[in-house]
C-alpha cells in the first residue's frame, strides 16, 4: 500500500478530529469527551491499521489541546482505545472486534490510565475509576456510528478492496 494515501487519509481523519472538537463534546468533570474521536478511531483502525490509528489519535488529542478543545486525558483514551481496535481487527478481521476494542481500549484502560494523570500530574482529587463512564459512554456512542458507518462503507467493492491492500 501507497504509504502516501495513508498519511493523507489519516491527516484527513485529523483534520476532521480537530475541526469538529468545538463543535460535538460532552463536558464531564475533568475531562471533555469527544465521540467524533472514537469514530474516527475506528475507521482508522479498520482502513489503516494499527500505527497510523495511533498516529491519527495522538494528532487530534495534541492539536484539541493546543487549541484548547481537548484535555490531556484525551492522550491515553484516544491512543490506547486506537491501538486495541486495530489490533483486536487486525487479528480477527470482524467489526465487531474493532467496536469492542475501542470501547474497551477508550472506556476501561484508557479511564484507568488517566487516573495516575490526574492524581500524579496535576495533583486532582480522582477516584480511580472516576472517569471510566464518561469514557464508556463516548467510546460506545463514537464506535457504534464507526461501526455502522463502515457496515455501509464495506459493502462497496472498492472501499472493500481498499480496506483488504491496507491491511
Amino acid at each position: 500500500m501507497n504509504k502516501t494515501l495513508k498519511l493523507t487519509m489519516t491527516a484527513m481523519f485529523v483534520a476532521i478530529g480537530t475541526l469538529t472538537s468545538h463543535l460535538i463534546y460532552i463536558p464531564i468533570g475533568f475531562t471533555k469527551v469527544f465521540p467524533i474521536q472514537h469514530f474516527l478511531n475506528v475507521l482508522s483502525a479498520v482502513l489503516l491499521g494499527p500505527a497510523y490509528a495511533v498516529l491519527q489519535a495522538f494528532s487530534v488529542s495534541l492539536l484539541r489541546n493546543m487549541m484548547g478543545t481537548g484535555s490531556i486525558f484525551a492522550f491515553p483514551g484516544s491512543m490506547i482505545g486506537a491501538l486495541l481496535a486495530a489490533f483486536l481487527f487486525a487479528k480477527t478481521k470482524k467489526l465487531s472486534f474493532a467496536f469492542t476494542g475501542e470501547i474497551i481500549g477508550t472506556g476501561i484502560l484508557g479511564g484507568l490510565a488517566c487516573y495516575p494523570i490526574a492524581t500524579l500530574l496535576l495533583g486532582q482529587e480522582a477516584a480511580l475509576f472516576g472517569f471510566i463512564p464518561a469514557f464508556m459512554v463516548s467510546s460506545f456512542a463514537g464506535s457504534l456510528f464507526g461501526f455502522i458507518m463502515l457496515s455501509i462503507m464495506l459493502k462497496n467493492p472498492s472501499i472493500k478492496s481498499f480496506q483488504q491492500k491496507n491491511l
